[in-house]
C-alpha cells in the first residue's frame, strides 16, 4: 500500500474533498471561526478561503499527512491572517494549554481512531471560553443506510486511509467532555453511505 499511500490517495482524498456540495458545507461554519484558531486536518488546505479575516488574528493548521498537504494551491504567505502549518495529529496538538480560541475539524473526525485522546487535547487547548466548530459526514439516520455504511465501513476504512463511514458524531463529542450548543444535519448531495453530514458548534463544559 506504500505507493497507494504515498501517491494515489492524497489525490483521491483531495479530489472528493473538492466536491461542491462538501464545498458549501465549509462556508456554513468556517467563517464562524475566530480569535487564534486552530485547524486539526487541514488537508490540502481546503477551508483557507472560507475564513473571515474580519474575526481573526492567526491560524494554526495540522495534519499528519504531508502528502495531503502538498496537494494545497494557496499561497499561504499572502493569507490576510497569520498562518503555521504543523506536520502533526490531534493526539498530541503542539500547542499550550488554554491557548485556543476556536478549534476546527471539517471532515476529519471520520479518520481518527483515538477519539478520547484526540478530545482530551483539544480541550486542553481551548480556552474555558474557547469553541469546537465541526463539519462531518458519520452515521446515518436511516437504518437501510446504516446497514450498507456497516457491510462498506472494513473495506472503505482501508481504501480511504482509515476514513470510517458509521461514526456516531455528536455521540462522540458528548461523550467525550464538550457540550453542543448548536447542530444542523442533512444528507448532502452524492452517495449516501458517505453524504450525512452533522455541522455546528460545541462548547466547554
Amino acid at each position: 500500500m506504500g505507493i497507494y499511500n504515498t501517491y494515489v490517495l492524497p489525490r483521491l482524498v483531495d479530489w472528493a474533498c473538492r466536491q461542491k456540495p462538501a464545498q458549501k458545507q465549509r462556508e456554513k461554519i468556517i467563517p464562524l471561526a475566530h480569535g487564534k484558531v486552530l485547524e486539526i486536518g487541514i488537508g490540502s488546505g481546503l477551508n483557507l478561503p472560507f475564513y473571515n479575516q474580519n474575526n481573526m488574528n492567526h491560524l494554526t493548521a495540522i495534519d499528519p499527512s504531508p502528502d495531503i498537504w502538498n496537494q494545497n494551491t494557496i499561497d499561504t504567505k499572502k493569507l490576510p491572517f497569520d498562518f503555521d502549518f504543523i506536520c502533526a495529529s490531534a493526539n498530541a496538538i503542539p500547542a499550550d494549554n488554554n491557548s485556543m480560541d476556536c478549534v476546527v475539524m471539517t471532515y476529519t473526525l471520520c479518520s481518527i481512531t483515538n477519539v478520547s485522546t484526540a478530545f482530551e487535547e483539544i480541550r486542553r487547548v481551548l480556552k474555558p471560553s474557547g469553541v469546537l466548530l465541526f463539519c462531518e459526514h458519520g452515521k446515518a439516520p436511516d437504518l437501510a443506510v446504516q446497514k450498507w455504511q456497516n457491510i462498506i465501513n472494513p473495506i472503505w476504512k482501508r481504501l480511504g486511509g482509515g476514513c470510517t463511514l458509521n461514526k456516531d458524531i455528536p455521540a462522540i463529542i458528548k461523550s467525550n467532555g464538550l457540550k453542543i450548543s448548536k447542530m444542523d444535519t442533512m444528507y448532502i448531495p452524492g452517495w449516501k453511505p458517505a453524504s450525512f453530514n452533522y455541522w455546528g458548534q460545541a462548547e466547554m463544559y
